[in-house]
């Protein structure tokens, strides 16, 4: 605290007006500074607003992104299931188609096969009747041959 020197009726009033000067000086430079600091504050709390609203858009836009991916894995799992679903039914459906073939092969192989032995049978009575033809025939010519004209 300023000491002020006395005169005659109180305090010299120069030292006093060149303090009151001073102390006006200081609370001047203080309110600019303060003027500064609101001006300061004032345009960090707009850059904190625009932040914000940034933020939430960035927020809405990975819960967006969020939802998304989700669907999307659901949506791929729901694929793979139905391609292995239809994959399974593919292959019953072809092991089905070839037994069927199996079994109509098999069911051919033996009409086949009981139609070459049947012809087989006609071959071997055929054989034996002109077998019998042809010895009857000789009989008869030996039989020609015994008659006596």
């Amino acid at each position: 605290m300023e000491k002020f020197n006395r005169i005659l009726r109180g305090y010299d009033p120069e030292e006093v007006n060149a303090y009151l000067d001073k102390v006006i000086a200081q609370v001047e430079s203080m309110v600019a500074q303060l003027k500064q600091k609101n001006v300061r504050i004032v345009e960090l709390e707009s850059i904190n607003q625009e932040l914000q609203k940034r933020l939430e858009a960035h927020t809405k836009m990975e819960d967006t992104l969020n939802r998304a991916i989700i669907m999307a894995q659901k949506t791929s799992d729901q694929m793979k299931m139905s391609a292995v679903q239809e994959s399974e039914m593919i292959l019953e459906d072809a092991k089905n188609n070839a037994n069927r073939i199996v079994n109509e092969a098999l069911l051919r192989s033996e009409k086949v096969e009981y139609e070459a032995s049947q012809l087989k049978r006609n071959i071997n009575v055929f054989k034996r009747r002109l077998s019998d033809i042809i010895q009857s025939q000789l009989d008869m010519v030996d039989d020609i041959e015994k008659v006596d004209f």
